[in-house]
């Protein structure tokens, strides 16, 4: 038995090259940029959790957009029926729609015609070459509205105009590397690494900054056509609602400073159209005030001394340097087309992100060595090969991560460490084949040969489902989640080729070099648990009853007291304060109790100057939660004056609703899936033993939750999908093996083959769990608050899943079978295994 020298060589380069992409991971950018070109220098792309830096998803407010455009279309309304000589009663708006009632009814016809001529044909989208607006008449009344597909269309074009207009500012301010995109219809996405103040890039991204110029109202009285506005100061002016000049005319804005009170002040210049109509204004105003409007708010309101006749001027207020410097940036940048709302905010400071990839790292490679040791202690000088793919897996896995361009998370890293001990799997249950071919007397290469291909349908059944459960936990996951679904699956992906291909070219080349008659595969230290004849099923109603009860206290806890809701799934804000001594809690909490913000817990966490600072949701929508935020900072910074808000998360109530609904979802879909992909693989019974287990097994990790009080939040809806996967992993193990014995043991009673399969599989199930056990122990001992709502749940699931593979999903499979052997009138096959019993002296069909 010899390997195809060209198998050789495409796997060396493969190992060759993924060991190039990924070696600039380990170099500092000093090394890096002496190597020669021709090298790969691209390294991993981290996470805004990883090196820090500010996340916001905002929304574009489709109410206030519409009230925007139908206030366009409402000037424009009277403007066509004054051109055509149509003489209107009143046009006015009403709620979403313009009302035009006639004078002359006979006119209607005419009106209809010519209001027409306003819409717009929708240029893309299923609903291209529709107009978007709708124009009705009932007699001499005429309304005229956005139809829901020109509706649509509006946010989408506001949409793609912000993030041209947001992509402007953020460089005006000199940001590095941002994240720009559009997600769902009509959200974008913003990342911008670094340090950065929150409440300034709320500013910056979220206000429309459409500046206006108009003047005031004679003595500042209320009236027709007057809007009473208000400025930084609460000072009220009653602002003319002609607008005299718009925004549009700015061609530009810089910061400088008045040189008599030094104070930063916002200088502008108009383009020559504007200069002229500015002109005109001054002059025709002398000593009137004359306002500046931005957002409807009133930055400065000078009274005009003399004509401005050079096209420029400038802006004063209470303004800070970095205040002046954002209103210059959006006035340069333009104004968006529609109010930009912050419904989700995410930000980490540099230094609890340098902590969470000291605390990855670490955690990392101490699961790794304890993986490696334990591998080398099982199968000894073998074991040496299975830890070497084990480190080419992991090096393909930081190349595949380079090559697609992720960005590794500190989730991602628990999903490298998973993905590590999930790659062990398939070594385990190799060496275990051929170990067992081996006490059957077959030689060196046939042990090799038929080892590796009894072994192949399991791995690939166990990393399917695993697999299932990374792709829908990317499809509803968001952010770190997501990051961690790619690593999981990549890894997944990679160990077919490391540790089923690599492994077997290599056992080959090594048997045949030695010249090995016979493949023995020792361990270091003795141990036997192979040729058991455990009678498992005696305890079947034991372990199905004690399964049930810890299921039915787990759902009595979800009750009461309840899970710990992280603001991911309730909404709400939450804080990571630190200190520079010993944290005051009591202070701290007298503190933040006295803003009036509702409940706020607080709680330490990674040592006794770290404080976790949780708000309620604030009533009054996305905007209360901002303001909560500042409050709190200052408040903070009151109590403690050497404190610093290393990281910040906002979740407002509509984004908290949605990833509520797509964790729940999620989890349903996943088991559905596996339903269907084991039920397809197998047979029902097999399906519905793995689904039942399932149920169980979720519920007490729920419970466990419960009891613990750990966050449930986006990571622990990862931990739950994962440990799905791995839960019907685990269990597809063992139905594999039984559905083998079925077809060897035709005349074997089912109780006896579901024992014997269990026994022979016994090996590998320990193995298997000691390994992701010992894989995500430091992770959940060392990987610091950002990781354990994932790791911790995990240890604690893998020991369940191993349990209830043997105890619960096996005597399920039973009791189904005993049922369908009393109520079925023949033989049921499918898939060519016959599952019921064969001592009632039914016949078989057995797959050839």
């Amino acid at each position: 038995m010899r390997n195809s020298p060209w198998l050789v060589f495409t796997y060396s380069v493969i190992i060759i090259i993924g060991l190039l992409i990924a070696l600039p991971n380990a170099l500092p950018q000093s090394t890096l940029q002496r190597l020669p070109s021709w090298l790969p220098h691209e390294q991993v792309s981290l996470g805004l959790d990883l090196r820090g830096g500010s996340h916001l998803v905002l929304e574009v407010d489709e109410a206030d957009l519409t009230k925007e455009r139908l206030q366009s279309l409402l000037q424009d309304a009277r403007r066509v029926l004054r051109e055509k000589g149509i003489q209107p009663k009143a046009v006015v708006r009403s709620q979403n729609q313009i009302v035009v009632t006639l004078a002359d009814a006979a006119q209607s016809d005419a009106a209809v015609t010519d209001l027409k001529t306003l819409a717009n044909p929708i240029s893309t989208g299923l609903s291209a070459g529709q107009a978007d607006l709708a124009v009705t008449a009932n007699g001499a009344t005429i309304t005229i509205g956005f139809s829901p597909a020109g509706i649509s269309a509006n946010v989408d074009n506001a949409v793609q105009q912000s993030l041209e207009v947001i992509r402007q500012r953020v460089d005006q301010v000199g940001v590095s590397e941002p994240t720009i995109q559009r997600i769902g219809a009509n959200r974008v996405l913003v990342q911008l690494p670094g340090a950065q103040d929150p409440t300034r890039l709320r500013q910056l991204l979220g206000s429309t900054a459409k500046m206006s110029f108009h003047m005031v109202a004679p003595n500042n009285q209320p009236g027709p056509g007057i809007t009473m506005m208000q400025d930084e100061e609460g000072r009220s002016y009653a602002v003319l609602d002609r607008v005299e000049i718009s925004g549009d005319r700015l061609s530009d804005a810089r910061v400088s400073f008045d040189p008599n009170t030094h104070e930063p002040v916002v200088s502008f210049r108009f383009d020559s159209a504007g200069a002229t109509r500015f002109a005109d204004i001054t002059r025709q105003n002398v000593g009137n005030p004359f306002a500046i409007v931005l957002d409807d708010k009133v930055l400065s309101a000078p009274n005009i001394r003399e004509p401005i006749t050079g096209g420029s001027g400038q802006i004063s207020g209470n303004f800070s340097a970095d205040s002046a410097t954002t209103l210059a940036a959006m006035l340069r940048a333009g104004a968006l087309p529609a109010k930009l709302t912050v419904i989700e905010e995410r930000t980490v400071g540099a230094d609890l992100g340098a902590d969470a990839i000291k605390m990855g790292i670490y955690s990392g490679i101490v699961g790794f060595v304890l993986v490696a040791a334990f591998i080398f202690v099982l199968y000894g000088t073998w074991g040496i090969l299975a830890n070497v793919a084990l480190l080419i897996h992991t090096i393909l896995t930081f190349s595949a991560l380079t090559l697609v361009g992720a960005t590794l998370t500190l989730p991602g890293i628990a999903g490298v460490v998973l993905g590590i001990g999930l790659a062990v799997d398939a070594n385990v249950l190799i060496n275990e084949r051929i170990r067992e071919e081996t006490r059957k007397g077959r030689s060196a290469f046939a042990a090799i040969d038929t080892g590796f291909r009894r072994a192949y349908s399991t791995i690939i059944d166990g990393n399917m489902t695993a697999l299932i459960a990374a792709a829908i936990l990317f499809w509803f996951g968001s952010g770190p989640v997501r990051g961690f679904a790619v690593t999981m699956a990549l890894g997944l992906i990679i160990s077919m080729f490391t540790s089923v291909a690599f492994v077997r070219v290599a056992m080959i080349e090594i048997t045949r070099r030695s010249k090995m008659k016979v493949l023995h595969i020792r361990p270091l230290i003795p141990f036997s648990p192979y040729d058991k004849h455990i009678q498992f099923m005696k305890a079947r109603f034991f372990g199905v009853t004690v399964s049930a009860l810890l299921s039915i206290a787990s759902i009595v806890l979800f009750i009461h007291p309840g899970l710990n809701y992280g603001v991911d799934f309730r909404g709400g804000i939450q804080m990571s304060v630190k200190t520079q001594g010993t944290a005051d809690l009591a202070k701290f909490r007298e503190g933040l109790d006295s803003l009036g913000l509702g409940e706020i817990t607080l709680q330490s966490f990674g040592g006794n100057n770290s404080i976790l600072v949780r708000a309620q949701r604030q009533e009054g929508g996305e905007e209360a939660q901002t303001a909560a935020v500042t409050k709190l900072k200052a408040e903070v910074a009151k109590i403690d004056p050497t404190a610093t808000v290393e990281g910040t998360d906002v979740i407002g109530p509509k984004v908290s609703g949605e990833l509520a609904s797509a964790g729940i979802l999620s989890v349903v879909i996943a088991s559905f899936a596996m339903l269907i992909y084991i039920w397809a693989r197998f047979e029902w019974p097999f399906a519905v033993g793995a689904i039942v287990t399932l149920v169980l097994d979720v519920t007490k990790a729920i419970g466990f939750f419960a009891i613990t009080g750990l966050d449930f939040n986006l990571t622990a809806i990862a931990a739950i999908l994962t440990l799905v996967g791995y839960s019907v992993n685990d269990k597809v193990v063992v139905y594999d093996r039984m559905r083998e014995n079925m077809r060897l043991y035709k005349s074997m009673p089912l109780r006896e083959i579901i024992d014997k399969s269990i026994n022979e599989t016994l090996a590998r199930s320990l193995y298997t769990n000691a390994t992701a056990f010992l894989a995500l122990v430091p992770m959940a001992i060392w990987g610091g608050s950002a990781v354990s709502s994932f790791a911790i749940p995990m240890v604690f699931g893998i020991l369940v899943a191993g349990a209830s593979s043997i105890f619960i999903a096996a005597p399920i499979l039973l009791f189904l079978g005993d049922w369908r052997r009393r109520h079925a009138k023949a033989p049921v096959t499918d898939a060519g295994v016959d599952i019921i019993p064969p001592e009632e002296g039914r016949s078989r069909k057995s797959a050839s």
